[in-house]
């Protein structure tokens, strides 16, 4: 018999619905929705950036259309992606995600994204002493494109116990995401318990019947919009017309530690030794970052 999951007194019992927000101010945002665990969605951060309006399809398909991209084992150049995303239904959607790296494919974009959006006191994802190879299994910085139709294939929490922030560039995205204390109802894998078993467009109730007790909150973000959600937030996204957004993971002091310790398990399947040695250095890289933020 499956029981109910433990119900424990949380903060997150109470949102229904992610607030919209403008002139918000970085310490306003620091205590009334990082500090707390709140999604928000920002309407103006992204305001200064020459991406929202410039990265439209015909922009990928025109500069980039040589580069070449693999989704479910079908490689894809971008120009051949963007035609069929334009024409993308429901019935016959484009595949997804069609992510590229934007540190890897077009470098010179990254100024396109400024000023940059600071999930907390610091920018901890990009501290000088932090090298990318202890980002490994994620990217910081990605560009998504895709079609009517078409959604992530899983409902997860980010790599690493990454914080999320998402700005559309182009187009329109739902986002559908489950709060932290319904992890009862996710059914994580076994494999990879940031990923939950249940297929959210097609669930089986009879193998996962805890899940029709699951509440989503649904939320449109819209061109020129940026979404920030902290990790332990279950979600995935839905598209219903060509779209292009801007991720990127954010690491403060509040998930630095499962950000340190995912890294250690991930590194140890491939040598125990470095494994270690980046658990140490994390704790100690941890502490010194902590104490640069009290004096910020």
């Amino acid at each position: 018999m499956i029981k109910e999951p433990l119900q424990t007194k949380s903060v997150h019992k109470t949102i229904t619905s992610v607030d919209r927000r403008s002139n918000l101010s970085r310490k306003e945002l620091i205590k009334e929705y990082i500090e707390p665990s709140i999604p928000v969605i920002l309407t103006d951060a992204a305001d200064k950036w020459n991406a929202v309006g410039k990265f439209t399809p015909e922009f990928f398909k025109t500069n980039y259309g040589h580069l070449v991209k693999e989704v479910k084992g079908v490689k894809y150049n971008c120009a051949d992606f963007v035609d069929r995303m334009m024409v993308s239904t429901p019935e016959n959607p484009s595949p997804y995600p069609f992510n590229l790296n934007v540190e890897e494919y077009f470098p010179e974009l990254m100024k396109d994204m400024e000023p940059t959006i600071l999930y907390s006191k610091s920018d901890r994802i990009n501290h000088p002493l932090l090298p990318r190879f202890m980002t490994y299994g994620t990217d910081v910085y990605e560009i998504f494109l895709g079609g009517n139709g078409s959604s992530f294939p899983v409902l997860h929490i980010d790599a690493l116990f990454l914080h999320n922030q998402a700005t559309m560039l182009y187009g329109s995205k739902d986002f559908v995401l489950y709060t932290p204390d319904q992890i009862g109802y996710m059914y994580p894998s076994e494999k990879n318990p940031k990923y939950s078993s249940v297929d959210m467009l097609n669930p089986d109730y009879d193998k996962y019947p805890l899940f029709r007790k699951a509440e989503p909150i649904i939320v449109t973000l819209k061109q020129g919009e940026t979404i920030l959600f902290p990790t332990g937030w279950w979600h995935t996204t839905l598209i219903h017309e060509p779209c292009i957004s801007f991720g990127r993971v954010q690491l403060s002091a509040a998930n630095w530690d499962k950000f340190i310790k995912d890294e250690y398990r991930m590194w140890k399947t491939r040598s125990s030794v470095r494994a270690s040695l980046i658990l140490a250095y994390g704790k100690v890289l941890g502490k010194i970052m902590n104490l640069q933020e009290k004096f910020s």
